[in-house]
């Protein structure tokens, strides 16, 4: 089941929310309950095997916990518990998301679990947290399994840290204006999926399809509308999340402010997927020394993150050489590239790292390296331009979309509420716009979405 679908939005939502609400705030383990009843169904559906695999986990790593917390003092078998933990958690991930890879399917497929990686490391986080002494093992298994299975980010995101969400799962604070920002937040991610993801994913795919035989102008397009896709796919998601959360009583983190707008690579990945970011950061990059043990060190501590970073997203070369390729480029910016982008005008930063990015892409999305390079070579071969070819094959919604969506990916909304809400009777004006706005968006993204059976979220394979 997928947030943008019409049994979600018209039954699957309405329900649990009906169900949730009129529970009285006082029982907090009802909520829960339903909460959970519902996360299950949620992940179930399709693919009933997954829970079994995520309700076995939960129950190893609630065991974990409980093993920390009893061998405090005990700095040999708090060790042993704590490293126990980790093989478990990454030799379950490798099995899933890595053995195919690694064996080259000698041994038969062994299929995917959606969203493996979101919630492997959520649990993962739990545990570390838990032997830094950052948070207290959680004695109550229903808790625990909520904060893993919890369906508004299970499948895709943000990576939620049990720290951050240790209190709201005892409490589940929500009113009324938690409950509208919610619905406005939900509402705006749906539309980012349905109005800009999905439309110009079409034309993506087909440039991709096509790979070497492209000329110029279309690659290039091509390479934008994927880089459009994918922001406004997994934004859209990470702010369906976010609102849901806001309904049910639960902050989640920020996971997107505007990455296209960066005027440097680092910039960038202080932008873009926040949460895994940071993971990675206080999780491994600070573990191993951060920038604290010399020059070298720094770098091979950055190779080695953007390593991970790349091969999180899935077992393929594409995937880790785009993580290398990302870690090489801020490498290159600490050496003194960034200090030189910094004596420019800042639109020279950007249009470098949007160039990056692109190309980016192209690794990401390519199937192979070898498709990626071909893709490349087409953006470059300067001698088959191709302009009017490739405006040809845009129609009128589709090139709409890629302007809506160059416009939204920098911080127009905001600059614009800004400036109303600064002028005489201005939040009353702007909370009818956000009303009226949210109820015809939601209109629009319902009526493409019974019009197109095309609704893939690119993070569910991650």
């Amino acid at each position: 089941m997928i947030f943008s679908s019409t049994i979600f939005l018209f039954i699957f939502l309405p329900v649990t929310l009906i169900l949730f609400y009129i529970i009285p705030r006082k029982y907090i383990s009802l909520k829960i309950t339903v909460l959970l009843a519902a996360s299950i169904v949620f992940f179930a559906w399709g693919e009933p095997r997954n829970v079994f695999i995520i309700l076995a986990s939960t129950v190893c790593n609630y065991m974990f916990g409980l093993g920390l917390e009893k061998t405090e003092g005990n700095h040999g078998s708090r060790k042993a518990i704590f490293i126990l933990a980790i093989v478990f958690n990454l030799g379950l991930l490798f099995y899933f998301k890595y053995f195919n890879f690694v064996t080259g399917n000698r041994f038969g497929y062994i299929a995917l679990p959606i969203g493996i990686s979101f919630f492997m490391f959520q649990i993962m986080s739990y545990v570390i947290d838990v032997y830094l002494g950052n948070v207290k093992a959680q004695h109550n298994p229903a808790k625990l399994t909520l904060y893993i299975m919890l369906f508004p980010q299970l499948i895709a995101g943000p990576i939620v840290r049990y720290i951050d969400v240790e209190e709201q799962l005892s409490t589940l604070a929500y009113d009324e204006d938690s409950i509208f920002r919610g619905i406005s937040r939900f509402i705006m991610g749906l539309s980012k999926k349905v109005l800009i993801s999905n439309i110009v994913a079409a034309f993506a795919d087909t440039a991709f399809a096509v790979g070497s035989g492209l000329n110029a102008a279309t690659a290039w397009l091509g390479a934008i509308c994927y880089a459009l896709q994918i922001y406004f796919d997994f934004s859209g998601y990470s702010d369906m999340a976010i609102g849901l959360g806001h309904m049910f009583g639960f902050t989640f983190c920020e996971n997107f402010n505007y990455p296209y707008i960066s005027a440097s690579v680092q910039e960038f990945w202080r932008r873009w997927h926040i949460s895994l970011s940071t993971w990675f950061r206080d999780y491994l990059y600070i573990p191993l020394g951060g920038n604290r043990k010399g020059t070298a060190r720094t770098y091979i501590n950055l190779i080695i993150v953007f390593a991970c970073t790349g091969i999180w997203h899935g077992a393929a070369w594409t995937f880790l050489v785009w993580g290398l390729y990302h870690g090489l480029f801020l490498i290159i910016e600490r050496l003194g590239w960034s200090k030189a982008l910094a004596k420019l005008p800042k639109i020279v930063g950007r249009i470098y790292t949007l160039l990056v990015v692109l190309i980016g892409w192209v690794l990401f999305r390519a199937d192979t390296l070898g498709d990626a390079l071909k893709y490349v070579g087409a953006m470059f071969n300067f001698g088959n331009i191709g302009f009017e070819r490739a405006a040809a094959q845009l129609d009128n919604i589709t090139g709409l979309a890629i302007v809506w969506g160059i416009i939204f990916s920098a911080p127009v909304l905001p600059w614009l509420r800004k400036k109303l809400v600064s002028a005489e009777g201005g939040e009353t004006a702007a909370c009818l716009l956000n009303v009226a706005g949210c109820i015809g968006l939601f209109l629009l993204s319902v009526v493409f979405l019974t019009g197109s059976d095309y609704n893939p979220f690119i993070y569910f394979r991650f």
